[in-house]
């Protein structure tokens, strides 16, 4: 008997069926208030920052996501707070505020990222302040980045970011991490839609629920175990001095491209251990960490940085350095 092909919208519900199926509903989460806000929304007319090169808009892939994840969620018996369900535009502090006024037990912001190196594909995941005190959104955000990477990545991928928001948002971290602090909260950049095989991947609905599934598999591990600390931001550690980075339009640039290369022309200028090739190579790695700052790499550039300044005789400089590299950056698979 021949068998009737199945349109991408109801492949998508015999998915998530047999997902259902085979993961009922979960005591960890059931009676959870989980916000989950899908980031952006209702832009398209005004920016061009946040399209794939075929022409998919971030927002979309964002609201896509959000929506088959309520619906998990809310089988296994949680209670759902959506931030938004159309592409509209919310402003960043209702997103938060919404998130307090239900007293949720989470907030996990949906995206998905861009870059000039068109090569680029990996996760990132924020948490905000710094690791040591928010252990909350470090745990949730390890848990995270392992399920995006067996579920929809389906292979072993190395490149992986879990940082602090002020690696991005340098003065203050982002709106809505910093708005909800105190409450476990990541905002997680699961892929690129900059990558044109990656973006093709995001038009379909099987790759989102994909997606969908690595969210509710890291909510229901996280929720398994006591919820860790969340202590006030700088109680433990100092505030480290602003290190101004690009922002969306610059990391689009020719220069932001260069960031890999970058890292590697200031390793190879360490090998030279002379003052002027030890100079070009701080440039090179302070290039690198503004124009990719959350990168996998960025880690090791500040860390660098660190070892120069000291080489420098800059002590109070070097040590900042070393403390934004411990801060702010968690390894997750990678150097």
């Amino acid at each position: 008997m021949k068998m009737k092909k199945l349109v991408p919208g109801r492949l998508v519900i015999l998915l998530f069926l047999i997902f259902c199926m085979a993961y009922p509903a979960s005591a960890s989460i059931r009676g959870k208030v989980i916000c989950i806000d899908p980031g952006h929304g209702g832009t398209s007319q005004t920016d061009h920052y946040r399209v794939g090169p075929a022409g998919e808009r971030e927002e979309w892939v964002n609201l896509r996501v959000a929506l088959l994840l309520r619906k998990i969620l809310e089988e296994k018996g949680a209670k759902v707070i959506m931030t938004r369900t159309s592409d509209t535009i919310v402003s960043l502090t209702a997103r938060s505020k919404m998130a307090i006024d239900h007293k949720a037990d989470i907030f996990v912001s949906i995206h998905h990222n861009a870059t000039a190196d068109s090569s680029v594909n990996f996760p990132i995941i924020y948490f905000h302040g710094n690791a040591s005190e928010n252990r909350a959104g470090v745990a949730f955000g390890k848990l995270l980045a392992a399920n995006l990477i067996k579920t929809l990545y389906k292979r072993k991928v190395s490149n992986v970011s879990l940082v602090s928001d002020f690696t991005v948002f340098a003065e203050a971290g982002a709106s809505v991490l910093r708005n909800t602090y105190g409450i476990p909260a990541v905002l997680a950049e699961a892929s690129f839609f900059t990558n044109p095989t990656e973006e093709q991947k995001l038009k379909e609905e099987a790759h989102n629920l994909d997606e969908a599934v690595a969210y509710a598999a890291a909510l229901e591990s996280f929720f398994s175990k006591p919820v860790p600390e969340i202590k006030s931001k700088n109680s433990t550690i100092p505030a480290i001095p602003v290190f101004k980075v690009f922002q969306e339009a610059e990391r689009m640039t020719p220069i932001a491209k260069r960031w890999y290369q970058d890292f590697l022309d200031g390793e190879a200028m360490m090998e030279n251990k002379d003052s002027v090739s030890m100079q070009k190579a701080y440039d090179f790695f302070t290039r690198s960490a503004r124009s990719f700052p959350d990168s996998y790499v960025a880690a090791a550039c500040h860390k660098r940085r660190s070892w120069l300044l000291r080489s420098m005789g800059k002590l109070e400089e070097s040590d900042q350095e070393a403390q934004r590299a411990s801060a702010y950056y968690v390894a997750v698979g990678r150097r």
